[in-house]
């Protein structure tokens, strides 16, 4: 049986997604292995801000700009634990490596260095990643719930959320329109 690799992929959730979690999302894949995969959702704020965050934590963030930056649902698996998407990946205490340039880190070494100015350049936090288990991911694939394509670091980083989902669908060469249109008709 051949296997694909999904990691440092986007994938969109099509129309008809009927899970609250996933419906018009699109989620960074971080890791795609014959143990299942990990992934993080980029497009879905939740009603905080990094300055929330990091007065929860008890952390300084005099960093005005990111302070309001919003803090993402990152997926529905341990939604009480942050997670955080940057580039450049350095060298942190707990990170996965998604390629050469970005990380996934969950250690707070990461947050103390944001809230001093010294952390990695682009950064996206998010509270829970999603999960699944060997072989789902594929199989939600093959039943039409999701569109893959190669990552764009532009859309990951430096694209507003809004225009995040449509950016990467348009990777493909196509628009939502299009695709809610073919949505449902055999």
């Amino acid at each position: 049986m051949s296997t694909i690799d999904l990691t440092h992929h986007f994938l969109i959730a099509m129309p008809a997604m009927a899970d609250p979690y996933f419906a018009g999302s699109l989620t960074y894949v971080c890791e795609h292995n014959d143990r299942g995969a990990l992934g993080v959702v980029v497009n879905k704020p939740i009603e905080m801000t990094l300055q929330g965050l990091f007065e929860r934590l008890a952390l300084d963030l005099p960093d005005r700009t990111l302070a309001k930056e919003p803090v993402l649902f990152g997926g529905p698996v341990q939604t009480g634990h942050g997670f955080v998407l940057h580039a450049p990946a350095g060298d942190w205490q707990a990170t996965l490596r998604v390629g050469e340039h970005i990380g996934l880190t969950t250690s707070k070494d990461i947050l103390d260095a944001i809230g001093r100015g010294e952390g990695p350049s682009k950064v996206i936090v998010s509270l829970g990643y999603a999960g699944w288990a060997a072989g789902q991911l594929e199989q939600e694939i093959s039943q039409n719930a999701w569109l893959t394509v190669e990552a764009s670091e532009t859309i990951l980083f430096d694209t507003p959320l809004e225009d995040k989902l449509a950016k990467a669908l348009r990777l493909l060469g196509f628009d939502f329109t299009q695709l809610a249109e073919a949505a449902g008709h055999a």
